[in-house]
């Protein structure tokens, strides 16, 4: 496999193992789709929220890197130990699932304008995509030294390949991700990534 097509992987992989899991941000996107309200806005403003924030990160740490070779090391042993962690919490959760899925009851958003903006603070205002998209994204990437746009890129399309599932995929999927079983599997499948990549960017540091 060429380089960049597996850094391109890599990204994919990464990214989607950041984005999915239960939260206030996916149950929005889902109950929108399911009652087709404002979709193409929701999706539209989570997948090109994501992507300013993942350039973000591959800029600003890559930078950091360049500027400073040992920064690398820094990195790898601050996000490989982060990576680590998402991926003992995923584990555990696999053991220990929560009583529910992916829960999208709830009030009618009531206009465009509104569920436009309630999409913007549940991305902006999450103190928690910073550490995700950002640093932890951004210092995988920065493993990747000048392939890390490349990875960048890869994560941009998991992104948008999973809001445009949930928003216009909502109806098929909202019987599948209520399912505490099927969040056991995906919880599985993010803790195995997790801790593949954790292992791999402390080994390199």
């Amino acid at each position: 496999m060429p380089a960049s097509l597996s850094a391109a992987a890599a990204g994919f992989g990464t990214g989607l193992s950041l984005i999915v899991a239960i939260g206030a941000q996916n149950a929005f996107v889902l109950r929108q789709g399911i009652r087709r309200d404002a979709v193409l806005a929701v999706v539209g403003i989570c997948a090109l929220s994501d992507a300013l924030l993942i350039a973000l990160g591959v800029g600003g740490v890559g930078a950091v890197v360049v500027a400073w070779p040992g920064a690398l090391t820094l990195v790898g042993w601050i996000g490989g130990g982060f990576l680590l962690c998402y991926g003992v919490l995923a584990a555990r959760r696999v053991f220990r699932p929560a009583e529910a899925g992916l829960r999208t009851e709830g009030d009618a958003t009531g206009s465009r304008k509104r569920a436009v903006l309630t999409c913007l603070a549940m991305t902006w205002l999450n103190p928690h995509v910073y550490l995700d998209t950002v640093f932890l994204l951004g210092s995988v990437a920065a493993d990747r030294g000048p392939l890390r746009w490349t990875f960048g890129l890869g994560a941009v399309l998991a992104s948008l390949c999973w809001f445009a599932a949930l928003g216009f995929g909502a109806r098929l999927l909202s019987r599948f991700l209520a399912r505490p079983t099927a969040w056991r599997v995906l919880d599985g499948l993010v803790a195995a990534t997790m801790v593949a990549l954790g292992a791999t960017l402390v080994a390199g540091a």
